[in-house]
This record gives C-alpha cells, structure tokens and sequence, in this order.
C-alpha cells in the first residue's frame, strides 16, 4: 500500500496456524466456570494488535451479502460463516463494529450475542465440539458514512473498500486477522444501472425490477484486509494477459478513454513480473480506479484500488506511475498468496512490492536500484529509530492504526532484500524469491519461515545475518559497499 504521490520529487510509495495455545487458554477459562464470564473482546496476540482476530476456531469461507441503498445510508447485510472450531467452543467471538447486529444464529439456531469493543460475542445455544464444523449466520447492518478509519470509503457514485490493516470487521463480522484466510462469496444488491464488482470471478447477475444482484466468488484463500466490493457508475473493460489470464479494469465511465494507456499496459507488467518470480498466483487480475481522495492505493487481492487522480494527472512521469502499478501487482504475489502471519512480518509484503517496484523502474525510466538503495541505506538508521526495524516495528501512533506504514518497512525492507541478494548472489537470490512463493502460496507465512527458506535454498546459515539486518536498531554494513554510511539526521522519505 503506497502512499499516492504529491510532486514526483517527493514521493513515498507505500496457513499453518498457531492457536493452540491460544484456544486451549480459552477452554481453560470456560471449563468450571461458576458463571458465564462477562462478554470480552479476545485476540489472537498480534503485538501490533492485540485485540484483532479470535482463538478458538478456523474459517473456512465467507458468504457475505449486502443490499446497497446509496452510499449515505446503511446498507442492509447477511454474513455467514462457515468454520471449524479448534476447540470446544461455549462461546466464539468476531470482530464487529460499525454495524448494527440483527440477530444471530449458530448452525441454525438463534444464539445470544453482545457486543464487546470492536468484537461480537456469540454464545451458541449448545457447546461447539472440538474439530467440529460450524456456521454462523450474522443478520446485521454496514454503515459506510463513517470511513476515516478505514473500511467503506464513499466515491463520488458509489462505494468501496479499504481494510488495511484492521478495518475489514468495519464492514462485515470476521475474523480479522491475516492469519486465517479462507474464501469469499460476495452477492450485492444495487440499483441495477450500477455496476458492482468484487474479488474473484463473477458468478451470475440477476435483476428483479429495478435491482440488480450481482455475485463474485474467489478461487484462491484470502486475508480479510484484502476484501473489495466497488458499487458505482463503472465501466468494466475486459482483456487478456499472459497464458489467457482474464484481466478486469473497473474505471469510471467518463474516464474509460482516458484512462487506458495506463490500464492498457498491465498485461505486460504481469508476464515481466511472472519473468522475476514465477506464474501469476490468482484466477484474473485488475485495476480498480475510483473517484475518491484517499491518499494510498491498495493491492485488494485480484482487484487493485487506485485513487483517479493519479491516472488523470499530468506532472508524474510515465515510469513512475507505472513503477506504482506494478508496486500493487507486486503484492498479488507478496502479501495476498503470501500473507503475513502477523502484522510484524509486514515487510515481507512491503520490502518486496517496493524491490519490484524499483526494479520496473529501473527497467522502464533507468532510475538504478543501487542509487535509490544506497539512498535508503543514508536513511536506514533514521527510519529504524523513528519506526522500529524492519522486522520489530513500532506499534501504530494512537489514533492511526495505519500509521505501521512506515519508511522502514517500504525501502527499508526492501534495503534488506538487497543486502541478501549482496551476501549469496542473484542467481541465489532469484531462486529464493521462487521457492518463496511456491513454499507458501495460499498460506501465511512469518519472518523466520523466509530465513529458514533463504538459509535452505542458498546453502548458507543465514539467521545471524538476517537477524542484524530485521532487528538490530542499528543498520549493519552493506556487504560490497564498505563506504556506504548511514546518515545522522532526521528520518526522511525513501526516494
């Protein structure tokens, strides 16, 4: 998620599980208890969001249905969720808020519920066994006119998503953590000279008087963050990229001549990526533009979000705009097939779709990757002490949870990157980023899992190396470039 431009000049761009111990804790709480111990938000213990996700169980898929009434009014919803529980389970919780909860059912029945903070406890009317099968139906509203903290963001014609990092349970009850992905179903009622269009592929449109319904259904496991529904006036161009793909642009409709030098050029920015790292990971892929300030674009799995302004602009230079777009594509292979395991780990998403992005440039506009990494080495200290290493970052400043965006996770994850192609060599470092990928494709995957990876496909015991270079506060020499220095001054912006 890069940050969109201002000036060029000044620029920032922005499963295997581990529950058990986390679930048995909460058995061990239900077990015995004199009474029903009081509705509390739970997490799974993500240092940077202790309270996001649940213990306890595992979702396998999402069936999210919405009834869109204009973007100033709630819109009507029905969640279900099909799941198995880890544990035994006498109550379960989501993440919920910013929705009103209608009524609950737990295989069929009705079940109580409470809010507590950003979380909806669901007590069942009978225990859930563990290694069970579940699902629970929420009945509940999605208010979209509430969106600076992520969530539904309001463009001039309709709607769409923005969940990163935590906003996803904004919009629909979930389990939001990206260590459990699962998939989605999306059917969204419109007026019917809307277009909606979501992650997946479509599976039908069928109108009834003035409405339209339209359904979508991803093929592949996906992070809540990653969800995207867009309903507006939209024209939705289709054509086909490397091996046949099915590729979408969902672009204003008064904008769909003069957007499409840039949509245009995405087929060959995916088969130059499948060049560096391997097949294209998903069923389709493509470029939502929407009319809306929101100051990121965003890699919402198979279906990119990027704000209009950028495409209709006349300062920023090809290169670079293209270097932004294949930064989202980057990340359908970093951080949507291969999610992070926690919110620490999110250099693995940002480092690489920023290396990939400064190579494109580097391919398209000649800008060197080894200028605009020794750039990032000068600031590297300064990032590390303003947000923490790459790998340990600060918690988010109150009252901006996205403010874990920092420098240090973009050019600094990616300055990582390139002090390891330095230590085992290119051809080392190029079947690494292969192997990655294939490793943990449709998964989730931690810091330790790429060293072990990296140590495996190199020959080399790279723990101690990566160690300093993901940890340490301050940042080691560069192999190679003994007269690199870190700067001492104020953190500033990578290049």
């Amino acid at each position: 998620m890069p940050h969109s431009p201002g000036k060029p000049a000044s620029v920032r761009r922005r499963s295997v599980r581990r529950r058990a111990v986390l679930a048995a804790a909460v058995s061990a709480l239900l077990v015995g208890a004199a009474a029903p111990p009081a509705a509390s938000p739970q997490g799974v213990g993500d240092r940077l969001f202790p309270d996001l996700g649940n213990p306890g169980y595992d979702v396998a898929a999402y069936d999210i249905a919405f009834d869109y009434h204009g973007n100033d009014r709630p819109l009507d919803a029905v969640t279900t969720i099909a799941a198995r529980a880890i544990t035994r389970l006498d109550r379960l919780n989501l993440d919920f808020s910013n929705g009103t909860v209608r009524s609950v059912t737990v295989n069929g029945t009705p079940a109580k519920f409470a809010p507590a903070k950003e979380d909806l406890v669901v007590t069942p009317s009978a225990a859930l066994p563990a290694e069970g099968l579940f699902t629970v139906v929420v009945r509940h509203t999605s208010d979209p006119r509430n969106g600076k903290d992520g969530g539904w963001i309001r463009t001039k014609d309709g709607l769409v998503m923005a969940n990163q990092a935590d906003a996803a349970h904004r919009v629909f009850p979930c389990n939001d953590h990206p260590s459990d992905k699962a998939r989605f179903t999306f059917r969204v009622t419109a007026p019917k000279a809307q277009t909606v269009v979501a992650n997946g592929l479509p599976a039908g449109r069928a109108v009834r008087g003035a409405n339209a319904t339209w359904a979508y259904r991803s093929e592949h496991p996906m992070a809540t963050e990653l969800a995207q529904v867009s309903v507006g006036r939209s024209a939705v161009v289709h054509r086909k990229g490397p091996h046949g793909l099915p590729v979408r642009d969902v672009v204003p409709v008064a904008d769909r001549q003069r957007v499409e030098k840039w949509t245009s050029k995405t087929p060959e920015q995916i088969a130059w990526l499948e060049g560096k790292v391997g097949p294209y990971p998903f069923e389709n892929y493509g470029m939502l533009i929407a009319d809306a300030s929101t100051g990121f674009e965003l890699e919402t799995q198979t279906l990119s979000l990027f704000e209009r302004g950028l495409f209709i602009r006349d300062d920023i230079p090809s290169w670079y705009l293209e270097s932004i777009m294949v930064h989202e594509l980057a990340h359908q292979w970093f951080g949507d097939s291969v999610s992070p395991r926690s919110w620490s780990d999110l250099w693995l998403n940002e480092g690489h779709a920023t290396w990939y992005e400064s190579l494109y440039a580097e391919h398209k506009g000649g800008r060197t990757l080894d200028v605009r990494m020794r750039a990032a080495y000068e600031h590297s200290d300064a990032w590390r002490a303003d947000g923490g290493p790459p790998a340990l970052p600060k918690p988010p400043d109150p009252g901006k949870r996205n403010s874990i965006f920092r420098p240090v996770v973009y050019d600094g994850g990616a300055l990582v990157l390139y002090a390891l192609r330095q230590k085992i060599g290119a051809a080392a470092f190029d079947r690494l980023e292969r192997e990655w990928i294939s490793a943990y494709r449709d998964a989730s995957a931690t810091t330790e899992d790429f060293t072990a990876v990296a140590s495996q496909v190199s020959g080399q015991d790279l723990k101690e190396f990566l160690q300093a270079w993901l940890y340490s506060p301050k940042t080691p020499p560069m192999p190679g470039h003994a007269d690199w220095k870190a700067a001492r001054k104020a953190p500033g912006k990578p290049a």
